[in-house]
């Protein structure tokens, strides 16, 4: 089973508080939003593989260690693109990759729309991020899509999931680590998360 990672950080704590406000600003909304994937970002990558190599300082040869593989963020779109600076000020040389879903108004099932990623994605480290899991559905069905292009190495990052969407991606992909800021309560009938922050998309690009 991947591993199911909530964050207990002063500082995730302080800027979810930020980011629950409805009185929030979309320019602060933002930053706070990049802050925390940031923030995740370091824990988050604390696993990646290195390989010895030998870097000749002004002094004398040290010993250090260099990624052996890229990095590869992929949010899903528009939401999950609130995200991608504050891994990228972790990560600067990681690649960027999108994926775009919509969902089906009768059958309520996810459906690609926009998929561009990096060459050499399959032997990549990818995040995929988006900052709800909410009902689980299109986190599991990006999934899906990632490994039928061949990526082995993946994991979700997001920033307030459900319980309901937790067991999703549990039951659908039981081998993707999950990383969240915050687990919440539950989802309301409107298939809100609850106390969540409402629509993060939104919230972010200043629609609503």
């Amino acid at each position: 089973m991947g591993k199911l990672v909530i964050f207990d950080h002063p500082l995730i704590h302080h800027k979810l508080s930020i980011i629950r406000n409805e009185l929030t600003t979309p320019q602060d909304f933002r930053n706070a939003v990049s802050e925390i994937a940031s923030l995740m970002t370091y824990d988050i990558t604390k696993e990646l593989p290195t390989k010895d190599v030998n870097i000749k300082t002004p002094v004398a040869i040290a010993k250090c260690k260099q990624l052996t593989k890229d990095v590869v963020i992929v949010p899903i779109l528009r939401a999950g693109l609130g995200m991608v600076d504050g891994i990228l000020s972790v990560i600067p040389q990681a690649k960027v990759g999108h994926i775009g879903l919509y969902r089906d108004e009768k059958t309520l099932e996810p459906h690609e729309y926009y998929c561009k990623l990096p060459d050499g994605v399959t032997n990549a480290n990818v995040l995929l991020v988006d900052p709800m899991l909410a009902t689980g559905g299109s986190v599991s069905y990006a999934i899906h899509l990632l490994k039928q292009l061949g990526i082995k190495k993946l994991c979700y990052v997001g920033l307030v999931g459900a319980p309901t969407g937790v067991e999703r991606i549990q039951k659908d992909h039981p081998d993707v680590d999950i990383y969240l800021a915050s687990l919440d309560e539950k989802l309301n009938e409107n298939g809100y998360i609850v106390p969540g922050l409402g629509d993060c998309g939104d919230r972010l690009f200043g629609t609503k």
